[in-house]
C-alpha cells in the first residue's frame, strides 16, 4: 500500500531539557515499505502530530490512537542493553604472523547494531579487518605494530546503547629502523678525545647488542661503547648487531672513526737576500707534526699561483718572481690535518725598490730680488739621499734648496740626483728657472683728433717693465676687435674707425707678464654727436580763441641752441614756444630748428595745429520701409556741429565692419547687406572731434522674420471616442497668425486644435499653416493621426483564496486591443529584479497572469496591472492582497493551579489570517471538545485537575494546531501521580511504527 510522506511531530513531557529529536530506522525509504520513527526521550505525556493532525495521544497509563490510523500504526517498546563484555582469542601477538580475534556478548537487548572502536577511533573494514556473527566478532588477519592498543565494542538499538570493558592487544615486532649515534659526531678526532657510541631500532621486546670493530668481537654487549682517552689504533669501522629473541630477527648497523695527532708548530722563513723589486724572493712554511694541507695568505686573503707566484707541489715554498710592489704585506702559512689547524705569525714583506724619477717643486720664472725654494723627492724604499747641482756645480745635498735674493745670471738649470743604497741605483731630473723684471706702469693717451661721431679716433696704451703682454677692458670686461674697432699687432694702439655713440663708456688698458700684471686709470670716453631731429611736444588741435604750447628738444652732446619758425619768419629763440588767441588762420605749419656748434651741423622739424567748434547733438535716422530678414537697411548718424570721427555701437559693444555690415561716409552710415536676425539689438553712434564727443539716443533695430517652420505638438495615436488636441507654434516676429486643415478643408484659425470625438474615419494629415503679415511669408507642418480600437476596462481577477506556501495567480482582464501589460505593487513597477531581492518571495509573470509560486506573507500590499497600447496606459483599480496563514505559535495563558471553589479562566491565542476556531479538550484530545471558543471558564472542583488541551484551527486555510497545559488543583490530591523528577516514567521507550 502507498506510505504517504508525512510530518510527524512529538509534543512531550520529558525528563531532560533542550529541544528533543525524532529518528528514523530508514531514511529515505521505498514507496510500500514500513518505517520506525522513535524518540531516545523517555516519555510520559506528549502527542503524534502529523500534517497538524493529531493521531497518538500519551499519558500516565493511557495510550489513545486516532481511528484513522489504528489499522496503520504499531507501538512497541525495545529492550534496552546492558552488561556487555569482551573476550580475545589472544593478547600476546607477533607482528606478521599472529592474527586476533575479538568477541562482544551481551546479556540484554534486542535488535543489536555493534561498532567497534580502538581507543577513541572507530575501526573500518577492509586491508586484513573482518567482521563476522553481524558484526559480534572482529577479525584482524596479520597483526602490525600499529594494531597495538585497548578495543572495545559499542552495542546499540535504536533507544539505547552501552560500551564493553576494554581488552588490549600487545604485538611484538623488531628490530627494525635501527639507527647508530657516534657524539660528538665529527668526521675526525684528536688522540685523546673521548668517544660515546649507542645503537637503537623500534623492537618489542627490547633487542640485545653487540658490537665489533673492523669485523674483530668487542666482547662488549650494551646498547652504548664509551671510548675513552683515544689513540691513533683505535681508528676503524665500528658495527653493532641487534637480535630480538622473541621474533627472532637480526639487524646491523656501522659507522667509520678515524683518529689523528693534532700539528705542534707553524713558522714562515726567507730564503736568500732581501725582498728587491723585480728581483726573485723565496718563503719558505717550517710545520711541526702531521699535516693535510697548507694554504699561504698575504694581509688576510688566500694566495693562488700565477705568472708571478709560484707554489711547489707541497705548499711549503712560496716563490715570487719578480718581487712586485703589490707584493708587500704580511704573510702567514696555515696548516692543517683533519682533527687540527695551526697559523703561523705574521712575517712581513716590505720590497725594497727605486729611487724613481724625482720629482721636482719649484718655479719656472721669478722676479728679481726675490727668494726662491726648490724642492726634490723620489718615490724610493728605503728613503734615497738627494743632492742639488746648477750648471753642473754642487749647491746642496739636502731635498730642499733655497737661492736669492735673485739676478738675472741666476737664471739656468738646476738638477736634482737620489740615491738608493740597498737597491745601488740612483736616478736625476732637471728644472729651468727664468729671472724677470715686474710691470710699473700702463695708462691710456689720446692720439690726434677729439671723438667726434662717424670720425676715425685712436687711442695708445703706454708701459713701463718687462712686458710680454697688453690687454684693453671697455666697462669691466674684456674689448675684442671687431668691424669699427682696431687692435694693433702689439696691442698697444685701439682705433675707432668709424667712432659713434656706442663706444662711449670707460676703458683701461693691462699690462703683464708671468709674474707681474698692471692696471691702468679709467679712461672715459664720451662721443660728440648730434643734433639728432628734434621732437616737438604739443596739441595737434585746439579749441578757437585759446593759446597753444609747444615744446622742441634734440638729442645732442654738447647740447645744442634753439630757434622756432612761422611763415618763414623767426617767432622765438627759445625750445618752448606759445602761440595765442587761435583763429582759423592758426590752422598752419610751424617749424623747429636746433644747432650744435662744436659738430657744426643743424636739425629741423614740423608741427600742424588745427582749430576746432563744439559736438551739439547727434541722432540715428533710419529709412521708412520695416526691417526685414533678407533685406538691406541703412543706419545714419546724423550730427549738430564739426565731427572728425563716427563710431558704431551695438549692445554697447564696439560695431566691426565683415562681409555684410559696411561703413560709408567715414564711418557715418552703416549699410546692412542683407539683414540677418542677429543684427537685432540696440544700436548708438558716437560723434568726436579731439575735444568734445557725444553719443545718440539707443535705437533698438527690430528684425522682422519668419515664420520658420511650425512645431506640432499633439498625439500620433489617438482611441474611438475621446479627444485629440494639437498645438502649433511657429518662431516669428510679429508672431504667426495660424490655420488648421484637414483633407483640404480648414477645421480652425487658431494655434491649439481640439478633434470632435475621434471615429475611424478621423485618421489622417492635420496640417498648421503659420503667416506672417510684415514679411508676407508663410510656412507649414502636418501630423499624421492614426485613431486605434480604445481599451474600455481594465481588472484584476482571482480564482483562489491566498494561502500562505500556496500557488497563487492573479489575472489581469482587459477589454480592447493592447500591446503590452505590466504589474505595480505598492506604486512600484514589479519585475524580476524585485523577486530576487527579497528570498522570501517567489513570483514569475507570464501573459496577462502574474503566479506566486507560492504565496508568502511577504508578499501582502496594493496590486495594480496596467495594459498598454499605442495610445496610451489604462490601470486597473486596484486589489489588496491579504495571505491566509497560521494558526501559528499557539500559546494558553491562565494559572497552573487554583484553590477549590475558585474561578478560573484559560486562554488560547495563536498568529493567524484570519482568525482561527478555538476548541476545548480535557485529558483526551480525540475526544468531543468541552468548550468552543478562546476562552475556557471553570470553577476549580478536584475533577478539573488534568491535562487540558486547545485547538486552534483556520477556516480558510484548514490548518489545526495544538497546545496542552496541565492544570492542578491546590489541597486535593491528584489522581495523577509524578515521579520524584517531575514526571511519570513508562517502563520502556515508544516507538511508533506504520505501514
Amino acid at each position: 500500500m502507498d506510505v504517504r510522506v508525512v510530518l510527524l511531530i512529538l509534543a512531550t513531557t520529558i525528563t531532560t531539557t533542550g529541544s528533543q529529536k525524532i529518528y528514523a530506522s530508514r531514511n529515505p525509504l521505498a514507496v510500500g515499505s514500513s518505517v520506525t520513527l522513535f524518540s531516545q526521550d523517555i516519555v510520559t505525556m506528549g502527542t503524534w502530530i502529523s500534517d497538524n493532525t493529531l493521531i497518538v495521544f500519551i499519558a500516565p497509563k493511557n495510550v489513545h490512537i486516532a481511528n484513522s490510523w489504528k489499522d496503520r500504526l504499531t507501538l512497541s517498546v525495545q529492550v534496552p542493553i546492558s552488561n556487555v563484555s569482551l573476550t580475545a582469542s589472544a593478547t600476546d601477538l607477533v607482528e606478521f604472523n599472529d592474527t586476533a580475534v575479538l568477541t562482544c556478548s551481551v546479556l540484554n537487548g534486542t535488535s543489536l547494531s555493534y561498532v567497534w572502536m580502538k581507543g577513541s577511533t572507530e575501526v573500518a573494514v577492509g586491508a586484513g579487518v573482518q567482521l563476522s556473527d553481524e558484526g559480534a566478532t572482529l577479525i584482524m588477519v596479520g597483526v602490525t605494530r600499529y594494531d597495538e592498543g585497548s578495543y572495545r565494542c559499542n552495542v546499540s538499538n535504536g533507544v539505547s546503547d552501552a560500551i564493553s570493558p576494554p581488552v588490549h592487544l600487545n604485538i611484538y615486532y623488531g628490530p627494525s629502523n635501527t639507527t647508530m649515534t657516534i657524539t660528538p659526531m665529527r668526521s675526525a678526532y684528536i688522540t685523546g678525545s673521548n668517544i660515546s657510541l649507542s645503537c637503537s631500532a623500534e623492537s618489542n621486546p627490547p633487542a640485545g647488542v653487540q658490537w665489533m670493530l673492523n669485523g674483530v668481537n668487542l666482547n662488549h654487549f650494551d646498547p652504548e661503547l664509551q671510548l675513552e682517552m683515544v689513540a691513533e689504533n683505535k681508528s676503524g669501522n665500528y658495527k653493532c648487531i641487534l637480535h630480538n629473541t622473541v621474533t627472532s630477527r637480526f639487524t646491523s648497523e656501522s659507522g667509520m672513526i678515524r683518529i689523528f695527532t693534532p700539528i705542534a708548530a707553524v713558522v714562515v722563513n726567507p730564503i736568500g737576500g732581501p725582498p728587491i723589486l723585480h728581483e726573485q724572493y723565496i718563503l719558505h712554511c717550517e710545520v711541526t707534526g702531521y699535516v693535510g694541507n697548507i694554504q699561504w695568505s698575504r694581509n688576510g686573503q688566500p694566495i693562488t699561483a700565477d705568472n708571478t707566484t709560484v707554489i711547489d707541489m707541497t705548499n711549503r715554498t712560496l716563490l715570487l718572481k719578480p718581487v712586485q710592489l703589490s707584493d708587500n704585506g704580511n704573510y702567514r702559512c696555515e696548516a692543517s690535518s683533519p682533527v687540527s689547524n695551526m697559523t703561523s705569525h705574521p712575517y712581513t714583506v716590505e720590497v725594497n725598490y727605486g729611487p724613481m724619477t724625482p720629482v721636482i717643486a719649484a718655479p719656472s720664472m721669478a722676479l728679481t730680488g726675490q727668494m726662491v725654494t726648490l724642492n726634490c723627492s723620489s718615490d724610493s724604499h728605503p728613503p734615497s739621499h738627494i743632492s742639488w747641482y746648477f750648471n753642473g756645480s754642487l749647491q746642496a745635498t739636502t731635498s730642499e734648496l733655497v737661492i736669492g735674493p735673485l739676478t738675472f745670471n741666476m737664471s739656468g738649470q738646476y738638477t736634482c740626483m737620489a740615491h738608493n743604497n740597498i737597491t745601488c741605483k740612483n736616478s736625476s731630473a732637471d728644472t729651468m728657472l727664468t729671472i724677470l723684471a715686474p710691470v710699473t706702469m700702463a695708462s691710456i693717451k689720446i692720439v690726434g683728433a677729439q671723438p667726434i661721431m662717424n670720425h676715425t679716433f685712436t687711442l695708445t696704451c703706454e708701459t713701463a717693465g718687462s712686458v710680454h703682454y697688453i690687454g684693453w677692458m671697455y666697462n669691466l670686461s674684456q674689448l675684442h676687435a671687431d668691424n669699427t674697432k682696431n687692435i694693433s699687432m702689439d696691442n698697444t694702439t685701439l682705433t675707432f674707425n668709424p667712432v659713434t655713440n656706442a663706444d662711449n663708456g670707460d676703458y683701461r688698458c693691462e699690462a703683464n707678464n708671468a709674474l707681474s700684471h698692471f692696471v691702468g686709470p679709467i679712461f672715459s670716453l664720451e662721443v660728440f654727436y648730434g643734433p639728432e631731429m628734434p621732437a616737438i611736444m604739443g596739441p595737434n588741435a585746439a579749441k578757437r580763441g585759446d593759446n597753444a604750447t609747444f615744446s622742441c628738444y634734440a638729442s645732442s652732446n654738447p647740447l645744442c641752441s634753439y630757434e622756432w619758425f612761422f611763415n618763414g619768419f623767426v617767432v622765438s629763440n627759445a625750445s618752448e614756444y606759445v602761440a595765442s588767441l587761435l583763429t582759423d588762420e592758426s590752422s598752419v605749419m610751424y617749424t623747429c630748428m636746433a644747432y650744435n656748434n662744436i659738430t657744426g651741423k643743424n636739425s629741423t622739424a614740423d608741427k600742424m595745429l588745427t582749430v576746432f567748434d563744439p559736438i551739439e547733438d547727434v541722432q540715428i535716422e533710419t529709412p521708412m520701409n520695416p526691417a526685414i530678414v533678407g533685406h538691406f537697411y541703412d543706419l545714419t548718424c546724423n550730427v549738430t556741429g564739426t565731427a572728425e570721427h563716427f563710431y558704431w555701437m551695438k549692445n554697447g559693444e564696439l560695431l566691426h565692419e565683415d562681409n555684410r555690415t559696411v561703413f560709408h561716409m567715414d564711418n557715418k552710415i552703416v549699410t546692412f547687406n542683407p539683414l540677418e536676425l542677429n543684427d537685432t539689438g540696440l544700436y548708438q553712434c558716437m560723434a568726436l572731434n579731439p575735444f568734445w564727443n557725444k553719443t545718440s539716443p539707443s535705437y533698438m533695430l527690430l528684425i522682422n522674420y519668419g515664420p520658420e517652420t511650425p512645431m506640432i505638438d499633439g498625439p500620433a495615436f489617438a482611441e474611438e471616442g475621446h479627444s485629440a488636441v494639437f498645438t502649433c507654434s511657429a518662431k516669428s516676429v510679429p508672431p504667426s497668425d495660424y490655420n488648421w486643415w484637414f483633407n483640404g478643408s480648414s477645421v480652425a484659425n487658431s494655434s491649439v486644435f481640439t478633434t470632435d470625438p475621434l471615429s475611424s474615419n478621423m485618421s489622417g494629415e492635420y496640417t498648421c499653416l503659420a503667416y506672417n503679415n510684415v514679411t508676407e511669408n508663410n510656412s507649414t507642418n502636418s501630423k499624421m493621426l492614426t485613431v486605434i480600437e480604445a481599451i474600455s476596462s481594465v481588472m484584476i481577477r482571482i480564482t483562489t483564496v491566498p494561502i500562505n506556501s500556496d500557488n497563487f495567480t492573479l489575472t489581469c482582464d482587459v477589454s480592447g486591443p493592447y500591446d503590452m501589460i505590466y504589474w505595480m505593487k505598492d506604486n512600484m513597477h514589479l519585475n524580476m529584479t524585485n523577486s530576487t531581492a527579497n528570498p522570501l518571495m517567489s513570483y514569475h509573470i507570464k501573459n496577462n497572469m502574474l503566479y506566486f509560486t507560492p504565496v508568502n506573507r511577504v508578499d501582502d500590499g496594493t496590486y495594480e496591472c496596467v495594459a498598454t497600447n499605442q495610445a496610451g496606459q489604462h490601470k486597473s483599480p486596484t486589489y489588496m492582497l491579504l495571505v491566509n496563514y497560521g494558526p501559528l505559535n499557539v500559546r494558553i495563558s491562565g494559572p497552573d493551579k487554583a484553590n477549590m471553589g475558585s474561578s478560573v479562566s484559560l486562554t488560547c491565542s495563536a498568529e493567524t489570517q484570519p482568525d482561527c476556531d478555538f476548541h476545548w479538550f480535557f485529558n483526551n484530545p480525540l475526544s468531543p471538545s468541552v468548550e468552543a471558543g478562546p476562552v475556557i471558564t471553570f470553577s476549580v472542583t478536584k475533577e478539573n485537575a488534568g491535562f487540558y488541551v486547545c485547538r486552534a484551527r483556520n477556516p480558510v486555510t484548514n490548518i489545526e494546531a495544538f497546545q496542552s497545559k496541565i492544570f492542578m488543583v491546590i489541597g486535593h490530591a491528584s489522581a495523577l501521580h509524578f515521579h520524584s523528577r517531575g514526571v511519570l516514567m513508562l517502563m520502556g521507550v515508544f516507538a511508533l511504527t506504520f505501514n
